[in-house]
């Protein structure tokens, strides 16, 4: 526990506490709606630059008794938990396997009405989507969330924005549609497919997978590294994907978190480049990316980053076999070694030591933050890939990692 008086623009200063036993915790009596708060931030960096000038002892009333209260609510959490837990296994499994039942036939519901609402698409002729503006796909994005299908809504959505990524939207349009329709075909014969396909389907349709899913599943204990983070907004809720790999297993997953607003998020992870000791428990699939802490270790000592694919051909490659494991999925995290960034006819690349280059995304803001950190010469890159176009998340700088995600 760390704790101290910061004096601001008012008479009484601001009480500042943190505790670092575990995962950081932080309290500010500042008004601030920012966490950790600025009084927080100064707090930690000196102790980071001077441990000495802070004294050891008793903690003070206020800091008791936040201390008080973190250890009442984290003792209500896991009976919480625990009841929770009490309950699945008392509910009657009738009634779970009713409730189960009737959202597989809301979301039949939502696929017929899908399919029918996409052969009118098709029907129609995607020469005339581009005028019709970013709300012709509203309304079926709506009838799919009432029917529990909000993963097939987001898809659906995606398909208003497709014409104002310029050339080559209508086949990237017609793709989208594929993997539409081929996600209502999966669906009407999804007992028919395998464990891992069913997984697929039900988590590309947004049937959340509960902890009590992954209470069986095996964890991949491991020192992991941060390689990548980005938040992005989708229908007012913040996304946070962070990519980390894993020292001993050589393993690359995805920790993925949401928080609404500007709220923030409820799990702290370490900084870009930091390490993470956990044990990660992966969510079922063909191709199994998404993994979630399942308890942490004691803080492990830095390591070396791990190295990046040389050749572009192989490292794209990469997509091809994940798609043909998981027909619906929309990124891999790629890590790419001694490749060179070039601005060339409008755009930003990629290129290998073998002369071939890859597009970086068009929404990708710091391209010339990059080149800067490069100097034209080879440099370390990990990013994320979506079969088209490569996102650059992060650039080594010497030892260090330089975010590049805004």
């Amino acid at each position: 526990m760390v704790w101290g008086e910061c004096q601001g623009s008012g008479a009484k200063p601001y009480q500042t506490r943190a505790d670092l036993r575990a995962e950081p915790a932080f309290k500010c009596s500042c008004p601030s709606r920012k966490f950790p708060c600025k009084h927080s931030l100064g707090l930690l960096l000196l102790l980071a630059a001077d441990e000495k000038i802070f004294r050891v002892g008793a903690p003070p009333a206020w800091v008791a008794e936040w201390i008080e209260s973190r250890e009442e609510r984290a003792e209500k959490q896991a009976t919480r938990k625990e009841r929770e837990a009490t309950a699945e296994q008392s509910v009657d499994p009738a009634a779970r396997a009713k409730r189960a039942a009737a959202r597989a036939d809301k979301i039949s519901a939502g696929m017929v009405e899908l399919d029918l609402w996409l052969r009118d698409v098709v029907r129609g002729g995607i020469a005339g989507v581009e005028s019709r503006g970013y709300g012709f796909s509203d309304e079926m994005a709506a009838r799919l969330v009432d029917a529990q299908a909000p993963g097939a809504a987001r898809l659906v959505r995606t398909l208003a924005w497709l014409p104002s990524t310029g050339e080559g939207w209508h086949s990237r349009f017609v793709a989208q549609l594929g993997r539409l329709h081929l996600l209502t075909s999966a669906w009407s014969r999804v007992e028919c497919l395998p464990a891992e396909s069913q997984a697929d389907v039900r988590t590309h349709l947004g049937w959340a997978t509960t902890e009590n899913d992954l209470a069986d599943l095996p964890g991949v204990a491991d020192n992991w590294m941060v390689l990548g983070q980005i938040i992005e907004e989708d229908e007012r809720l913040r996304v946070r994907r962070t990519w980390v790999h894993g020292a001993n297993t050589q393993r690359m997953a995805l920790l993925l978190h949401f928080a609404p607003g500007t709220a923030p998020f409820a799990e702290l992870l370490p900084s870009l480049g930091d390490w993470l000791g956990a044990e990660l428990v992966f969510y079922p699939g063909s191709h199994p990316q998404r993994a979630a802490i399942r308890a942490r270790h004691q803080q492990p000592a830095p390591a070396p980053r791990p190295s990046g694919e040389r050749r572009l051909e192989a490292a794209v490659a990469a997509f091809a076999r994940a798609l043909s494991r998981d027909p619906w999925i929309e990124r891999i995290p790629l890590l790419l070694e001694s490749v060179v960034p070039e601005y060339a006819s409008n755009r930003w690349l990629v290129r290998d030591e073998e002369g071939r280059a890859v597009p970086v995304a068009p929404r990708f803001r710091n391209g010339w933050t990059l080149l800067a950190i490069s100097g034209g010469h080879p440099v370390w890159l990990s990013g994320e890939w979506s079969g088209g176009y490569f996102l650059p998340l992060a650039a080594a700088h010497g030892d260090k990692l330089v975010s590049l995600a805004t």
